[in-house]
């Protein structure tokens, strides 16, 4: 059960960080959030998610 909340919290996190890097670039601004903070924020959770998934495959691998 753990391992599945793992897995499903690095893809969220990694397709999260996705759509907000694909907003921060190439939709125009029009509130008050700019577009390297949504860029900023979108490499950290890509990078988190990355990281997660690293982690759950070598944890697979070493259940077997």
């Amino acid at each position: 059960m753990k391992l599945n909340l793992q897995l499903i919290t690095a893809a969220v996190l990694s397709l999260g960080g996705l759509v907000l890097l694909f907003c921060g670039v190439y939709i125009a601004p029009q509130g008050e959030i700019h577009n390297s903070l949504l860029v900023a924020f979108g490499e950290l959770a890509t990078f988190a998610g990355a990281l997660f998934g690293i982690d759950y495959t070598y944890k697979i691998k070493n259940r077997k």
